[in-house]
């Protein structure tokens, strides 16, 4: 289903990303959360932020949402990403678990 809102965990996590505040970032996630970056998986806090630091929000991230689909407890986040690391494109899909993200996993 296309939307233009998004689900209240995807919408703190980008917030937070934006605003480059990893504390509200990582609080987004579960306590067993994950990051699937094109394969390589953080999970947990520390692996997530250990990713962040050095690949998303370290590297002074910015997410330009463009569109948004969910599929179940999935909302597949498009976005334009500017910074100081990937610009271009991208995809992320998050996983829903309650009032928080299971998974964030980057997939195009």
């Amino acid at each position: 289903m296309a939307t233009t809102e998004l689900h209240p965990a995807v919408q703190r996590a980008v917030d937070a990303a934006n605003a480059g505040v990893t504390d509200d970032f990582l609080d987004s996630f579960t306590a067993e959360g994950a990051v699937d970056d094109w394969g390589r998986v953080f999970a947990g806090r520390e692996a997530i932020r250990g990713w962040s630091d050095k690949e998303f929000i370290g590297k002074d991230v910015n997410l330009d949402v463009t569109a948004v689909r969910r599929s179940g407890d999935t909302e597949t986040v498009s976005a334009t990403v500017g910074g100081n690391g990937f610009n271009g494109p991208s995809d992320f899909a998050f996983t829903v678990a309650g009032d928080r993200i299971s998974l964030m996993r980057i997939t195009g």
